[in-house]
């Protein structure tokens, strides 16, 4: 298995491998393009963002954005995504229909091995994240490896979000818990 398979198998791998390494570069440079372009100029953006997500589908995404390697997103309708947001995607991020991340959201897959060997070989790993439709990410709020978020669910702005969050609920804190079912 090479280390792209690894890495999407969720399974420790090299993320300086050549390959990876290479499509990583690639996602940079459509970042710094896409983070240049005029945010009225919608065509220009869904042109470079198309290219990053390899999508059809049409979102609406504010600079700056950051990715790792943007083919690991996907999302549905309606995907808003507010300044300065970050998606670390080695393993999948899949976005349901009508979501919105406010400012500076960060969602990770990636991870690090708690052993001291493999962390200082400079191993990782990734878990994906997965949010259902009508979710609504509030500013500031950072999403860990591994975590599911349910349909219709609201994440307060601020929130650290380690554990499944179920659907019809508001979360917040840090860690994030459940405030109230809506």
């Amino acid at each position: 298995m090479d280390e792209k398979e690894k890495m999407l198998n969720g399974e420790l791998y090299n993320p300086k491998d050549e390959v990876l390494s290479k499509e990583r570069r690639k996602a940079q440079k459509l970042c710094k393009e896409f983070n240049k372009v005029d945010p009225y100029d919608k065509e220009a953006q869904n042109k470079i963002l198309k290219k990053l997500f390899d999508t059809d589908k049409e979102s609406s995404i504010m600079p700056n954005f950051f990715c790792d390697y943007g083919y690991n997103i996907k999302f549905g309708e309606n995907f808003y995504v507010n300044h300065n947001c970050i998606i670390l995607d080695v393993n999948a991020v899949n976005i349901g229909n009508n979501v919105l991340l406010g400012p500076n959201v960060q969602i990770y897959t990636a991870n690090h091995p708690l052993d001291v060997e493999s962390r200082n070989a400079g191993r990782e790993y990734g878990k994906p994240v997965n949010i259902g439709d009508n979710v609504w990410i509030g500013g500031g709020s950072v999403i860990y490896p591994g975590v599911n978020i349910g349909n219709d669910s609201v994440i307060a702005a601020g929130s650290v979000v380690i554990k499944d969050v179920a659907s019809n609920v508001l979360v917040g804190g840090n860690p994030a818990k459940i405030i109230k079912e809506i």
